[in-house]
């Protein structure tokens, strides 16, 4: 399945929508799914299988959200992210922006890197693949 833009943010809105029991005008590209939709461990579960199904694509276990990294004591200084685990989460997320994340790189601020927009990237980076 491929499509334009629009038309996959459409279907990631939708899918974030189901997964999370948010309305869709709660769901913009900025939105994180965190703060803004309340999204936990679980759903994070639920929101992969949900685009595997609707976009046919395969997401490998810690592809789109990668949690080994932060479990790394190279990687992590207290809250802080290490340069070399910054390094490492980028090349993990190509997809994520990191402009603001990387001005004061804490791991209580991680979770602001996963939004919509961020899926968006991340499935039409799949769907290019395929």
């Amino acid at each position: 399945m491929s499509g334009t833009h629009e038309e996959v943010y459409d279907k990631v809105r939708e899918v974030l929508c189901d997964a999370l029991g948010v309305d869709d005008d709660e769901v913009t590209p900025e939105t994180t799914l965190q703060g803004d939709l309340g999204a936990e461990s679980i759903d994070f579960l639920d929101i992969v299988f949900r685009l595997e199904k609707t976009f046919e694509i395969k997401i490998p276990k810690g592809e789109l959200f990668p949690d080994d990294i932060i479990n790394n004591p190279e990687y992590v200084d207290g809250d802080q992210m290490t340069r070399a685990g910054l390094d490492k989460l980028k090349a993990a997320m190509p997809h994520a922006d990191f402009s603001q994340f990387e001005k004061e790189p804490r791991i209580s601020t991680l979770p602001d890197l996963f939004t919509v927009h961020t899926i968006v990237n991340y499935v039409e980076t799949k769907l290019a693949a395929a």
